[in-house]
């Protein structure tokens, strides 16, 4: 891939990180992490004055969830619990899912789960008592507030959901994934318990995990970088990398579970001033058209993605693999390259797929991936090199 590369994108590839944009950073009202920290919600909810809440999670939580929903009917809080979400949500799973959360009527929603879960949550304390549609708030900045509290909790160490101003639905109307993007969707508080990720199975610890290292390095390596932000990637990098293969190896190691859980964390708060680039937007055509795992959609592309940018920002690529556990060569284009190296080891350690060929995708499928891809704009526009429909089949060829 490396011959497509333009004279002029050769000629200064490291101009698009001097970046004098102004940073705008929104945090959840209050964090909470730790190992056992579950424990303190029932006084969290109390306190901040709530007679009824209404729960999105997963069925396979509801066993961790049984002495929280005892406590809070214990005190007098009335409880609303929904499981519906069990893929990648679309607008029609949100707006039925309205439709019992708007019968409960509660005082705070409250997302247990993976990102998916989380993002719904979000979106359902957002829309209550809120005139606007779902359609009118899809995009960046168009929702206008939110009444209900808001509390989440992560049940898996990858999308950073939980810290994050995103949500992502598919329109059912053309099978795309649109982001709904605002402040208004960082919880009021989140409470980040690893314990509650320590039965997820290692198959679902590899891809989350790898999504999460996903938005790290790309924020990292983004055209609009900061150096604020840069302090949360590189450290994302360097937690994940260490310890993720321990994580899914070995699920019951609570030093490595809570060690991801961290990176995941800061990962998320990546995602609003920054967000991701070239990698997720070419992930969401395997999601929307072949149902893979978004994290798995990630990690198929990641390295590929990764050899495509790398001329474009060599030094930024040098430090994400130092981040990676790799040591520095005689350049930084020999260093990215370990970068890459480590990238495709730790795939291989996790035991996920590495091709798009071995999860299913015909190759017949590339160049309708490659337009659908180029309709997401609102990430490829954050890549460190641009993106063509020609650059978009060569990865996805290369990665087949």
């Amino acid at each position: 891939m490396d011959k497509t590369i333009t004279e002029q994108q050769t000629a200064a590839p490291e101009a698009a990180f001097v970046n004098t944009l102004p940073l705008t950073i929104g945090f959840p009202g209050k964090l909470v992490f730790g190992k056992g920290v579950l424990s303190q919600l029932t006084d969290e909810i109390s306190s901040l004055g709530c007679t009824s809440v209404f729960i999105v999670t997963i069925t396979p939580l509801l066993p961790q969830l049984e002495s929280l929903l005892q406590q809070l009917g214990q005190q007098g809080i009335r409880v609303g619990t929904d499981t519906s979400i069990v893929q990648e949500p679309s607008f029609s799973d949100f707006e039925k899912l309205m439709v019992q959360a708007k019968e409960a009527n509660p005082d705070a929603v409250i997302g247990i789960g993976g990102g998916s879960v989380l993002d719904v949550a979000k979106l359902v304390a957002a829309q209550l008592d809120n005139t606007q549609t779902l359609q009118e708030i899809v995009g960046i900045g168009n929702l206008k507030g939110r009444s209900c509290k808001l509390i989440c909790l992560p049940a898996t160490s990858g999308t950073g959901s939980e810290v994050s101003p995103n949500a992502i639905l598919v329109d059912d109307s053309d099978n795309q994934k649109k982001g709904i993007i605002s402040p208004y969707l960082l919880p009021d508080v989140v409470y980040v318990d690893p314990l509650l990720t320590m039965s997820v199975p290692p198959q679902i610890t590899a891809v989350t995990g790898l999504d999460a290292l996903t938005h790290c390095l790309e924020a990292y390596t983004n055209k609009f970088a900061q150096p604020f932000i840069d302090i949360f990637a590189l450290e994302g990098i360097r937690l994940i990398a260490a310890h993720l293969t321990t994580a899914v190896q070995d699920g019951a190691n609570e030093e490595a579970r809570t060690q991801v859980a961290m990176g995941s964390m800061l990962g998320g708060f990546c995602l609003g001033p920054v967000n991701t680039a070239a990698v997720h937007a070419l992930a969401y055509p395997l999601g929307t058209s072949f149902h893979i795992a978004h994290g798995l959609s990630n990690a198929l592309l990641l390295p590929f993605v990764m050899e495509f940018n790398l001329p474009a920002a060599p030094k930024r690529y040098a430090e994400v693999a130092v981040a990676l556990g790799c040591e520095r060569a005689a350049t930084d284009e020999a260093t990215a390259q370990r970068g890459i190296e480590k990238i495709r080891t730790i795939i291989k350690e996790c035991g996920a797929p590495a091709r798009l060929h071995e999860v299913g995708i015909p190759n017949e499928a590339i160049p309708q991936m490659a337009e659908d891809a180029l309709k997401i704009q609102r990430l490829l526009k954050n890549n460190p090199r641009p993106v063509t429909l020609e650059d978009a089949v060569a990865i996805y060829s290369a990665a087949y």
